[in-house]
């Protein structure tokens, strides 16, 4: 009798001990994974550090001391929300901030926005591909992306267009054609391009030689 009120003992024992470490675990916090699915789905084009949207650069240290790297979100021509970056003069951060949040809330379509870097630093395949873009280092002379001081929206929406005078020269980028009622298509009357003129920005399409309907560029 005893014996068997020894193992009854036991048994209770067990039992409680195995209750209660099940109710410990079942208590612990559970983590809960980030989702980019449904309708709240941002798609990444790209997640560059500073360092790698500079590389290969052939800027002096001077010139990449004044840039930074900064992430934008934009509603793109696939009616989604993509996640990109621009690369950018310090000077004029806020107000490209200021110009996607602007762009994000109207729906204005960005096909891409991803640092030359990519393109191994050819301004041609970057707007062959529709992309965004700031810095892009060439002559200071004469452009103002070598500092970073210009952004190109939709080039190939936009293309660079030779005005009378100019006709020997060829449209940029190729094969790309002005149609001002494809979304993400500047025009005189577009809000992103009262937008930019409000922040200070001068609009390609006023050049003497060209309609450059994709760039924008500070005054100073």
């Amino acid at each position: 009798m005893s014996r068997l009120f020894n193992i009854f003992i036991v048994l209770v024992v067990f039992t409680f001990i195995a209750c209660n470490s099940n109710k410990k675990e079942n208590t612990a916090p559970i983590k809960h994974e980030k989702t980019t699915k449904g309708h709240n789905e941002i798609i990444v084009d790209c997640d560059y550090t500073f360092e790698e949207a500079i590389a290969g650069s052939k800027a002096p240290k001077y010139i990449l001391n004044q840039l930074k790297l900064i992430n934008v979100r934009y509603y793109s021509t696939d009616k989604k929300i993509h996640s990109g970056q621009i690369l950018t003069n310090r000077e004029i951060t806020p107000k490209i901030e200021s110009i996607f949040q602007f762009m994000l809330e109207h729906k204005f379509p960005v096909a891409h926005a991803i640092p030359i870097v990519k393109y191994d630093w050819d301004d041609n395949l970057s707007m062959q591909d529709n992309n965004t873009s700031s810095f892009c280092y060439r002559d200071i002379n004469y452009s103002k992306h070598a500092k970073g001081l210009a952004i190109d929206i939709n080039p190939y929406f936009n293309p660079v267009r030779w005005k009378a005078g100019h006709e020997n020269r060829i449209n940029r980028p190729i094969g790309a054609h002005y149609d001002p009622a494809i979304p993400g298509t500047f025009s005189k009357s577009n809000p992103v391009v009262q937008k930019f003129r409000t922040l200070g920005f001068r609009w390609g399409h006023s050049f003497s030689a060209k309609f450059d309907d994709h760039h924008f560029e500070m005054q100073y």
